[in-house]
C-alpha cells in the first residue's frame, strides 16, 4: 500500500525504561541496529499498527506500554537504490511514518523477540535517548532525528536516585534522602 508520491504508511516506536533509555534492537542475521517500525495495513490507523508491530518485533502487549505521545505529521524517507528489493520497481520512493514514544510499565523479561515466527530482531539492548543517531542507517538518520526531537519534550523526569542514610535513622524508621556525595551535606 503506497500513497501516490511512493511512500508506504509506516510507524515507528521509541520504547523507555524507567531510566528514559531506549529499545535497541539488532535486525536477524545482520549488524544493523534500529527502532521498531512496520507497515500500516489496509484498515488500520498508525495506533492499531503500532500496537500490532509492538507485540510481533519486540513481544510486548498494550498492558505492557504507556504512550506518552506521538509525531504531529508523518516524517519521510527514501531508501537508497542498492536497498530497494528486486520486485519494488515502479512508483516505490521510502516510508512515511507516525512516530510513537512509549513507556515500558512491565518488565525487561516481558520482552520477547521470538512473539512471532518470523522474527525481526536477533539481540537487543537498552541505550540513552539520543544515542541511536550514531549507529541508525544513515538514510534513516534525518527522520530518527526528527522524531527524537519532537518527542524529546515528553520524556518522563527521571527521579534522582534514592538511598537511606543512617544518618536519617530514627526510632528505626528509615527516611529517604536524596543522593549526595558527602552524608555531612544533609
Amino acid at each position: 500500500m503506497l500513497d501516490r508520491e511512493g511512500y508506504r504508511p509506516n510507524v515507528g516506536i521509541i520504547l523507555l525504561n524507567t531510566k528514559n533509555q531506549v529499545f535497541w534492537g539488532k535486525r536477524v542475521s545482520a549488524h544493523s541496529w534500529q527502532f521498531p517500525q512496520g507497515g500500516i495495513n489496509a484498515g488500520e490507523n498508525p495506533e492499531q499498527a503500532m500496537y500490532r508491530e509492538l507485540f510481533e518485533e519486540v513481544g510486548l502487549k498494550p498492558c505492557h506500554v504507556h504512550v506518552l505521545g506521538r509525531t504531529r505529521n508523518w516524517l519521510r524517507y527514501d531508501v537508497p537504490q542498492q536497498f530497494l528489493r528486486r520486485d519494488s520497481h515502479g512508483i516505490y520512493k521510502g516510508q512515511k511514518q507516525i512516530w510513537f514514544l512509549l513507556k515500558l510499565t512491565g518488565r525487561d523479561c516481558d520482552v520477547c523477540l521470538r512473539a512471532t515466527t518470523h522474527p525481526e530482531f536477533d539481540a537487543w539492548r537498552w541505550n540513552e535517548y539520543w544515542i541511536p543517531l550514531d549507529s541508525v542507517i544513515e538514510f534513516k538518520r534525518e527522520v530518527y532525528q526528527q522524531a527524537l526531537s519532537e518527542l524529546a519534550h515528553l520524556l518522563p523526569r527521571v527521579e534522582p536516585r534514592t538511598r537511606y542514610l543512617r544518618a536519617n535513622l530514627r526510632h528505626g524508621r528509615a527516611l529517604h534522602g536524596t543522593l549526595h556525595p558527602d552524608p555531612q551535606t544533609e
